[in-house]
């Protein structure tokens, strides 16, 4: 349970998720991945399978938001102190619903079929992360975006600073830079 405390906390790499519990927990999280179906493993686009850059990811919705405030806050909820709860929400909720808001631009972009990859992108040490790149290998076409709840946070000078190694493996592409937003969603 503690492995999925960690990864909904946003320790999502195995060792990240080790130097908090100062254990092995590779076994762990293949059972969590392999028998149960609760987590998933995600590479960078265009990463080799057998890659060493890899985190994970809780599948479900609430799962996620239950480990992440509830399980992590259970004192709290023990003792009746729902105001601190409320608060903890509060405050860390733009955060928290940031990777769900990715997850739901993915899938809308999956839906179009127009794309046949579709990922997050991140350089070694997690470092220059980029939130959606989806990719058309028939018409070398790329979309390069930023996901932020508010459209003015947004900043794709600052994304395109960030896809600089991305490009040079896009070689040939044709990259489009995006940001998306809560006002971008499509509701059907």
């Amino acid at each position: 349970m503690i492995d999925l405390a960690c990864i909904a906390s946003g320790k999502t790499s195995r060792s990240d998720i080790e130097s908090v519990l100062e254990m092995s927990v590779e076994p762990y999280l293949q059972r969590l991945e392999g028998e149960f179906d609760i987590i998933q493993r995600i590479q960078p686009v265009l990463s080799t399978p057998k890659s060493r850059q890899v985190k994970y990811r809780i599948q479900d919705a609430f799962l996620s938001f239950w480990f992440r405030f509830i399980y992590r806050y259970r004192s709290a909820v023990e003792i009746g102190n729902l105001e601190f709860l409320q608060q903890v929400i509060q405050r860390d909720f733009a955060t928290y619903s940031g990777e769900w808001l990715e997850r739901l631009f993915q899938e809308q972009l999956a839906a179009t079929g127009q794309y046949s990859v579709i990922g997050n992108y991140w350089g070694p040490r997690n470092k220059n992360e980029i939130d959606i790149v989806a990719l058309n290998e028939l018409d070398k076409t790329a979309l390069v975006a930023e996901v932020k709840r508010n459209p003015k946070n947004i900043r794709l000078s600052k994304l395109k600073e960030k896809a600089v190694k991305l490009e040079q493996k896009l070689k040939g592409y044709d990259i489009e830079y995006r940001g998306l937003s809560l006002d971008d969603l499509s509701v059907e």
